[in-house]
């Protein structure tokens, strides 16, 4: 592999990783007792997706471009309706009242999580756009090495996340909910400019 290759695609995982750490960043605030393990967990989740959204990409466009062609123009449009609904529900829990109790099981649940990484990496189908060029095992070695990138990124916003969470209580419940609503917001806008 060439080392110009490498860097382009740990760039790509910076790049594209960006709004998962934003998002690991609001559940590590919004839930600043998440154990190791879920830390772990949520890292992985979004890290998946952002390994198998450049790949699908690359797939539809060896194979199907034109079909995929005109959904790539709804890619916006998902992206901000995910995270619209993820940050709106978040907002809403922040200013219910709730016992301790409902406050300590509000998790990031399984369906949201999956959610939450459709929505963060959805931008990266077009990734595989821009490299519908490339070899299986180079597409492969691409999509490892932005996985890896985001799954470093969203570990560290999680952990720096409970940090904040946990000394700015339940603000940070509103923080989260902006941070989702702000970031859809901005792939939406981004991708309409």
């Amino acid at each position: 592999m060439e080392p110009l290759f490498l860097l382009n695609s740990a760039a790509l995982g910076a790049g594209l990783s960006a709004d998962a750490f934003s998002v690991s960043l609001a559940n590590g605030m919004n839930e600043p007792g998440m154990s190791a393990r879920r830390m772990n967990t949520v890292a992985a989740v979004y890290a998946f997706f952002q390994f198998l959204m450049p790949l699908l990409g690359w797939l539809f466009v060896r194979s199907v471009a034109g079909i995929f062609l005109s959904f790539q123009r709804l890619i916006p449009w998902i992206a901000l309706s995910l995270l619209l609904y993820l940050g709106g529900k978040t907002l809403l829990g922040a200013f219910l009242p709730r016992s301790e109790e409902a406050d300590a099981a509000e998790k990031l649940s399984g369906s949201e999580l999956i959610l939450q990484g459709i929505a963060t990496s959805i931008d990266a189908l077009s990734v595989g756009f821009t490299s519908a060029a490339y070899s299986i095992g180079s597409a492969l070695l691409s999509s490892l090495i932005i996985s890896a990138i985001t799954y470093l990124l969203c570990s560290f916003g999680i952990r720096v996340g409970r940090k904040f969470g946990t000394a700015l209580s339940r603000g940070s419940s509103v923080l989260g909910g902006l941070i989702l609503i702000l970031i859809g917001l901005e792939i939406f806008l981004s991708a309409s400019s």
